[in-house]
């Protein structure tokens, strides 16, 4: 059996993060990371389009616990000590230049996640940090202040350890045997599939502002739209998707959705409506999209009120008038499943978050247990923001073991 004072199960974003900072700030403590794969770090690989999506440009901790549907409570104390700003000047301070695009979401200048990945795998060869691949966890256990890590290769023993495998069912069963509780694990951010005449030979159209809602329930958001070949995507529908996982995932993914496409109610509408009736009534409505929508969308959405493309505005009559007014402002689709966001996967599920100390992010059940990242019942929304939750709860855990 191989004696360690540390072990970091899970190569990922969190599990380098804390395994470098207990090295670093107690060289003295013989750390080793167990990867089961034969690739560390391959989600940040994948991150923001293989960029790598290190955080997002939100300095203020109340604004930035609101991206997260799971978490926002618990992560307000936390941010408090370690936050956006100190995760990119820890990148700055070893020579990782950063940028922060007009969006918020912050990257690296080389644009390239590779960048990221050299400088985890420099920074633990720096500090004598041992990776171990393929070494896949099928039993732990605790007695008398140790903990037994039996390994597809081997087995382990340690004083502590932390665990950042993400979203891995395996080792939330291993954890249920240690007394801890798991909330069902369900997707987070997916986009929506809808078979819909309106989006049909139109992907890739961006409605820049639009209001979504899920008919029957309190969710709501607000933000782009995109139409894809099977349906919609982009902030609207990923913010949607991530906040009301539990809801959907309770439906089947078979629900309706209501946009409104130009944020106004369909009073304002009807009477803007009119006004062009007035002011254009000799133009044809293909010729002419008032609302600033992209053109292809609102021809189907003119066609989706029954008005002909050839239509002036002085001839649509007061039926066709309405029914226009809806599409813009109350259209119903129905969704019928859901597809990945890219290559990236986000669950809602993991380590009830009562069981957690989040001043150190230490087990309330087993002591010298730690979490970062996933594999706790915490999740965000897309954009940097799952980043910095792996990288906060990393950074707090090695602060505690290190001291």
């Amino acid at each position: 059996m191989v004696k360690k004072d540390i072990i970091v199960v899970g190569g990922g974003a969190a599990g380098f993060f804390a395994a470098i900072n207990i090295a670093q700030q107690a060289p003295r403590l013989k750390v080793a990371i167990i990867e089961r794969g034969k690739q560390v770090l391959t989600k940040v690989k994948v991150s923001g389009g293989g960029r790598c999506n290190v955080t997002h440009a939100e300095f203020v901790p109340t604004d930035l616990v609101q991206n997260y549907p799971r978490g926002e409570r618990e992560l307000l104390g936390p941010f408090h000590q370690f936050m956006t700003g100190d995760t990119m000047a820890w990148f700055e301070e070893r020579g990782v230049q950063l940028k922060i695009e007009d969006d918020g979401r912050v990257f690296p200048v080389s644009n390239s996640s590779q960048t990221i990945i050299d400088c985890f795998l420099d920074e633990a060869k720096k500090y004598n940090v041992e990776v171990l691949y393929s070494h896949s966890l099928k039993a732990l256990e605790h007695e008398r202040g140790l903990f037994q890590l039996e390994t597809t290769q081997g087995a382990f023993s340690a004083k502590k350890i932390v665990i950042a495998t993400g979203s891995n069912t395996k080792i939330w069963t291993l954890l249920e045997g240690l007394g801890h509780t798991v909330s069902k694990p369900v997707p987070s951010l997916f986009t929506f599939k809808i078979n819909d005449e309106r989006l049909k030979d139109i992907p890739g159209v961006v409605a820049e502002d639009v209001t979504v809602k899920i008919l029957g329930t309190h969710l709501c958001s607000e933000g782009p739209l995109l139409i894809t070949h099977w349906g919609m995507s982009a902030p609207a529908i990923l913010k949607l998707s991530a906040f009301g996982a539990i809801e959907i995932a309770e439906k089947g993914y078979h629900f309706q959705i209501e946009v409104n496409f130009i944020k106004q109610s369909l009073t304002d509408c009807l009477d803007q409506l009119k006004s062009f009736k007035q002011q254009i009534a000799k133009k044809t409505l293909f010729a002419s999209s008032p609302f600033n929508l992209p053109k292809r969308l609102w021809h189907k959405l003119v066609l989706a009120a029954n008005i002909s493309p050839e239509a002036r505005w002085a001839d649509v009559n007061k039926v066709q008038t309405e029914a226009l007014a809806i599409e813009l402002t109350q259209a119903v689709f129905n969704v019928a499943g859901k597809t990945t966001f890219k290559e990236e996967f986000v669950t809602a599920g993991g380590i009830c978050l009562k069981e957690v100390n989040f001043k150190t992010f230490e087990s309330k059940c087993v002591a010298g247990l730690y979490f970062a990242g996933e594999v706790m019942d915490v999740d965000a929304i897309t954009g940097g923001f799952n980043f910095q939750n792996a990288w906060t709860g990393a950074y707090i855990v090695s602060q505690n073991i290190a001291g």
